[in-house]
C-alpha cells in the first residue's frame, strides 16, 4: 500500500512539474511580454520541465527519498542507497 501510495505521488507530482512547464511555454498567466518577464517565464519553464523529467527518471528508475531514510537498516554497505526500492 505505502509504494503504491509514493508511486502515485510521484507520477502526480510529474504531471505536475511538466503542466507547468507547459503553462509557462503558452503564457497561461498571461504575463507582460517586456523582455525581462518573457525571459523569466522561459527560464521557469526550462527548469519545470528539466525537474519533470528528472523526477520521471526516477520514478521509472524506483528511486525515491521521501524522508531520507534507509528501507532496511541491515542493509551491508554496497546497497547504503536512501530511499531505494529493493529489486
Amino acid at each position: 500500500m505505502n509504494r503504491g501510495l509514493k508511486m502515485f505521488f510521484g507520477i502526480f507530482m510529474v504531471l505536475v512539474y511538466l503542466g507547468m512547464a507547459v503553462l509557462m511555454a503558452v503564457n497561461y498567466f498571461d504575463w507582460s511580454l517586456t523582455p525581462l518577464w518573457n525571459a523569466v517565464r522561459w527560464f521557469f519553464a526550462i527548469i519545470f520541465a528539466a525537474y519533470g523529467i528528472y523526477r520521471g527518471y526516477r520514478e521509472i528508475k524506483g528511486e525515491h527519498t521521501y524522508g531520507m531514510r534507509r528501507y532496511d537498516d541491515d542493509q551491508d554497505d554496497e546497497h547504503q542507497q536512501y530511499g531505494a526500492y529493493e529489486k
